[in-house]
């Protein structure tokens, strides 16, 4: 495509010659005679270059320069005047000029001049393209190291709706209930819900970027997030024409990294779900006990720790022998698991002792739920699953509870109060559910 250049001069001959000029060089040339004219033009078109006297009538070509910047940054100058002077020169470089040549011009000259300046032109716009692809380059690597999943699908979803040239946008995801949105940009639940419904509905056929309709109007731009062939997610973009393709090329770039960067988190949690089960049971371990209690001392929000002890579990051991003791130990976390709701984390903490973190409810409400596990161990018929010879055992449990904020506001604390509720019924009646009081002597020290 022929370099553009509006070329400003009240006179017709310099116009005529310097357009001439140029046409012959394989510009695309402009003529215009004063500002008026000059910026009318400029409003309605991108010029590569804007060739322009210094003195138009009843204005200064300098200030027409100015205002051309300002409509295009980008555009590069040249000024022409018969003022061989230094002040006019250092004016026009202030204005934004890219050279400054004085009358008479020669062909040469000139189109030596508006060559230098596309050449400044063009390398400045590579130098920004290459800025670009830096800046997305590094964004990318961010989202593919990024093991904070909320950071991770906030800055994804910021960095596709950018490169789209969009200011919102939601990320949607593939979930066990359905499709979920899992991140906003700029947009309330309500437009993030047709967003969501836009997706679902392309859902089966969503493998390359496309343009849809939306249910209340408007149309919206998705982009698949891929694990490999695998379908996770999409990012949907509101817009009411179809982006750039270097845009869209960018953030398609943008979604694959997204997409790494939610494997990579995938595979994370079966690690850490690994290193935070319990072998025998294939309940929540100590360690992630200790997680979980700070996060729940961190929301804010009240909830209840119960600490279980089965009474006589040694006597199991002695009469049905150490296997049936461990597979009693199974069975007593599929009664737990059943007793409780599926936000509340179960955990053995040892042993024969178990723990529940009952989120989101106080002492009150926890009372009912560890009666409903004391009455439930107390009912049923262990170790009788194994065919119709097999032993059967009968035990019972122990149990204390421990709420914050009521009872206590620290991990230690709550644990330590729980466990003194729990030996306060070992030591009476056994099969007993009581609640945390500080007056409680404080339990005996385990055995190593």
């Amino acid at each position: 495509m022929p370099a553009s250049v509006l070329l400003v001069d009240d006179e017709r001959f310099a116009r005529t010659v310097y357009s001439d000029y140029l046409r012959g060089a394989g510009c695309d040339v402009q003529v215009a005679e004063d500002m008026d004219a000059a910026l009318s033009a400029l409003r309605r078109r991108r010029f590569d270059v804007l060739l322009t006297d210094v003195i138009l009538p009843g204005a200064d070509g300098l200030e027409l320069l100015s205002q051309a910047k300002q409509l295009d940054p980008g555009m590069e100058a040249l000024v022409i005047t018969a003022l061989d002077r230094v002040d006019t020169a250092v004016r026009a470089m202030k204005s934004g000029a890219s050279d400054y040549l004085v009358k008479p011009v020669t062909p040469e000259a000139l189109h030596l001049a508006v060559q230098r300046c596309l050449s400044t032109r063009a390398l400045l716009a590579e130098n920004k393209a290459l800025r670009s692809h830096v800046r997305l380059f590094e964004t990318c690597q961010r989202l593919a190291a990024t093991l904070d999943r909320e950071k991770l699908v906030s800055m994804g979803l910021a960095a596709v709706v950018g490169e789209l040239g969009g200011s919102a946008g939601a990320l949607v995801e593939r979930a066990a209930g359905g499709m979920v949105v899992t991140a906003l940009l700029g947009l309330d639940p309500d437009h993030g819900e047709e967003l969501r419904a836009a997706a679902d509905a392309a859902w089966p056929g969503l493998r390359v970027p496309r343009q849809v309709g939306l249910p209340r109007g408007g149309h919206a731009f998705l982009l698949p997030v891929l694990d490999g062939t695998r379908l996770l997610g999409a990012a949907v973009v509101p817009s009411s024409a179809e982006p750039e393709a270097e845009g869209v090329r960018s953030a398609e770039f943008v979604c694959s990294h997204l997409g790494l960067g939610l494997r990579t988190l995938g595979h994370l949690r079966q690690v850490e779900s690994l290193a935070y089960l319990d072998d025998l049971t294939r309940l929540y371990n100590t360690r992630f006990l200790d997680v979980v209690l700070d996060r729940e001392i961190k929301s804010g929000r009240p909830f209840t720790v119960l600490f279980l002890d089965l009474d006589h579990f040694k006597s199991v051991n002695d009469q049905h022998g150490h296997l049936a003791g461990s597979q009693l130990l199974v069975e007593v976390g599929r009664v737990l698991r059943s007793c409780v709701r599926d936000d509340d984390v179960v955990v053995r903490y040892g042993g024969d002792e178990f723990v529940a973190v009952l989120v989101g409810i106080d002492s009150g409400g926890a009372l009912k739920v560890a009666e409903r596990i004391r009455r439930s161990i107390e009912d049923h018929p262990f170790l009788s699953g194994e065919g119709g010879d097999a032993p059967r055992a009968h035990v019972t449990a122990s149990i204390g509870l421990a709420s914050v904020p009521e009872h206590a506001a620290e991990r230690g604390p709550l644990l330590d109060l729980a466990d003194r509720a729990m030996y306060r019924g070992k030591r009476s009646t056994r099969n007993v559910v009581y609640m945390a009081s500080r007056d409680l002597p404080p339990a005996p020290a385990r055995e190593v």
